[in-house]
């Protein structure tokens, strides 16, 4: 797995975009965290691949461009990202995150935002992969559980760890009862992995 290196250095201000499939609660922790002067990255865009998602009001509402690009409206998967992509250069994008996105990205799309598209997953990673996590942490009698940003790389949540809080299970959890504290932790360590990058204090290491 590749490594993840920080340094320190100051940054202007990087374009970010963020792709949603739903509601966009951590893109919303990303904006309100954006609002802030001395934040080194703005929101310059949120796509969606569907139109119906409630994160694209949120984001008109705060005057942030939208676009939907749906893959029942393309040939293929491919062909579709192609469309993702020339939505993202068109808003010179510097970052790309994912924010409950929930569709698999080409190969292709990922390598060419390669240290640069950012993702949040529910657990500490590299345990419990894929969906259903708070399921699985429970399953497993964990004792801890949490949330992972990591850069985005061809294989689902396994690229390089950004930053990970840290979550207690207590007794008498439920998958809910988790999920909504870890969702918790996911709104505030999501904007500072992400200005973690923007700064060049995380970077990916080819």
């Amino acid at each position: 797995m590749p490594a993840v290196r920080r340094f320190e250095s100051a940054t202007n201000k990087k374009r970010v975009a963020i792709l949603i499939s739903g509601r966009g609660s951590n893109m919303r922790a990303l904006v309100e965290a954006a609002k802030a002067p001395d934040y080194p990255a703005k929101i310059v865009g949120v796509l969606s691949n569907k139109a119906d998602a409630e994160g694209l009001a949120f984001a008109a509402v705060e005057a942030i461009p939208t676009a939907v690009r749906s893959l029942r409206d393309y040939p293929d998967k491919a062909a579709a990202d192609v469309a993702i992509d020339a939505v993202l250069r068109g808003w010179h994008a510097d970052i790309v995150c994912l924010a409950g996105f929930m569709r698999l990205l080409s190969p292709g799309l990922v390598d060419r935002w390669r240290g640069r598209m950012l993702n949040i997953h529910p657990s500490l990673l590299p345990l419990h992969k894929g969906l259903h996590t708070h399921e699985q942490a429970l399953a497993t009698g964990a004792a801890e559980h949490g949330c992972t940003v990591h850069f985005v790389t061809p294989g689902m949540d396994e690229g390089p760890s950004i930053l990970q809080t840290r979550v207690p299970v207590l007794p008498g959890d439920t998958p809910e009862s988790l999920a909504a504290r870890v969702l918790v932790a996911e709104h505030a360590t999501y904007p500072r992995a992400l200005a973690m990058v923007a700064r060049g204090e995380a970077r990916f290491e080819r």
